[in-house]
């Protein structure tokens, strides 16, 4: 997603109010954070959707997310729960978001 990607000299989404938009949300801090999830492996969220099939619709999927935010309509989706073991025994739970727009 070139019009997203920081190191690009293209056209920018920039979600600002001078676009018509009313969340000062830039393409870059949705770029940014896709970068982070994709960094980190991210496990599939409630949805089942994997980050390697997030990637395969990444233009459209994060554009969707983007327009979302700096709209003010972006609701997120249901959070699957996930027990993590604790050192000193017991467990937590860790939520997974989903990466569907």
């Amino acid at each position: 997603m070139d019009e997203l990607r920081p190191e690009v000299g293209r056209r920018t989404v920039s979600g600002g109010p001078l676009d018509g938009k009313p969340f000062a949300v830039s393409g870059y801090e949705v770029w940014r954070a896709w970068e982070q999830v994709r960094d980190n492996k991210g496990a599939p969220g409630a949805d089942g959707q994997s980050v390697a099939a997030f990637e395969e619709r990444l233009e459209d999927s994060l554009y969707k997310v983007w327009n979302r935010m700096s709209a003010g309509s972006y609701l997120p989706p249901p959070v699957r729960a996930v027990e993590i073991p604790k050192p000193g025994g017991g467990t937590r739970t860790l939520g997974v978001p989903t990466g569907t727009a």
